[in-house]
């Protein structure tokens, strides 16, 4: 399978092999945690849990409370933050919840804070640490790089003293007519794995995120041929920074036609050839693999992570690192003024995310409901 597209050149092709050879007397600079890392990583990726990705910026949080007509204050933010930190029974599908930094520090209505609220339910409190993908000069038009590593190892600091134990970084990969390019690879897996050898010397697991983004027009061979070259950059930087591979989590896409792509593949498809490529790349050593819903709908999400547990005999733990997928429906629910209505649809999205990381959902289940 070969995509004839202007970025594809193997004689390009970066050797991440060579790249990740590593001379085996030189040593870490710090005592690294293992076991601390190890445990926390299997306990995000608990079985029958997965983690709830509440950590959008103020900027993108606005966008959500557009649609449902609610104005972007912090008491608005918190009041809604609330209502998914206080959901009864979430806590039953949920291993961890990634904050944004405003989050982290701030306060339930009842004056708890967060971390300690999120805590006293067994749920991990975890923290968005990138700055956001910004221009990448030198790169195609529509290319970028996350930024955010210039201070790192002192916020790490700060937010482990404000009880998180988990962060996440995310990368974005545009497939386009140029690209994306081994440049803009390359410089985006160097950046993720700076950022996670970062989280490990503070005791912190890395949520490792390279996302191909899935809102062109390309067709499903593209998605998988890119997300073969992401992945296989991204674990040469981690083996070339010393990232220790049993202290992480790996958050990707999944292997999907673009949104605009006139020829959709159906779930089994879809995760075969995920399934396909994580094999290819990810060792065992991972403890789990929490994908991003990247776009999709509710319940495509869903269907899509049921039928790839549903495969049985994988390495690692496979679960949920859903925002919009989880939260959409609890947002329009609330609509801010209906809690109860708000809980319930967030405890719903939940259990069925729960349940589809065990190979159990069945579309029945959500027509009951």
């Amino acid at each position: 399978m070969l995509v004839k597209q202007s970025w594809w050149k193997k004689s390009q092709q970066i050797n991440y092999a060579s790249r990740a050879s590593i001379d085996s007397t030189i040593k870490r600079p710090f005592t690294l945690n293992l076991k601390t890392l190890n445990d926390t990583a299997r306990a995000m990726v608990a079985p029958g849990k997965g983690i709830l990705a509440a950590d959008e910026s103020t900027a993108t949080i606005k966008k959500r409370f557009d649609k449902i007509g609610i104005e972007n204050t912090w008491a608005h933010r918190r009041a809604y933050r609330d209502l998914l930190f206080t959901t009864p029974g979430f806590e039953q599908y949920t291993s961890g919840v990634i904050l944004y930094e405003e989050t982290l520090f701030d306060k339930a209505l009842d004056e708890t804070p967060i971390a300690k609220l999120l805590a006293s339910k067994g749920v991990i409190p975890g923290i968005k640490v990138d700055m956001g993908a910004k221009p990448l000069a030198g790169g195609a038009p529509e290319e970028t790089v996350t930024e955010g590593l210039d201070g790192l190892r002192e916020r790490l600091e700060k937010y482990k003293a404000a009880g998180a134990r988990f962060a996440k970084w995310r990368a974005v990969i545009t497939i386009g007519e140029d690209a994306p390019t081994d440049y803009a690879i390359h410089v985006n897996a160097h950046a993720l794995g700076r950022y996670a050898a970062l989280c490990q010397e503070a005791d912190i697991v890395p949520i490792v995120e390279p996302e191909v983004l899935m809102d062109g027009d390309n067709d499903i061979d593209t998605c998988e041929e890119v997300t073969d070259l992401v992945l296989a950059a991204v674990f040469g930087e981690l083996y070339a920074q010393r990232v220790a591979l049993e202290g992480i989590i790996l958050k990707p896409n999944m292997v999907i036609a673009g949104a605009q792509c006139n020829n959709q593949n159906d779930v089994e498809e879809v995760a075969e050839r995920t399934l396909r490529v994580l094999r290819r790349h990810v060792p065992s050593a991972v403890p789990g693999i929490a994908f991003l819903s990247g776009g999709q709908s509710d319940i495509l999400a869903t269907a899509h992570l049921d039928a790839m547990n549903k495969a049985g005999n994988l390495p690692w733990g496979l679960t949920f690192s859903y925002g919009r997928a989880l939260q959409a429906a609890a947002q329009k629910a609330w609509s801010g003024k209906n809690v109860e209505a708000g809980k319930a649809a967030h405890l719903h999205r939940a259990r069925m995310n729960g349940l589809a990381a065990l190979g159990k959902w069945d579309t029945s289940l959500e027509k009951s409901a």
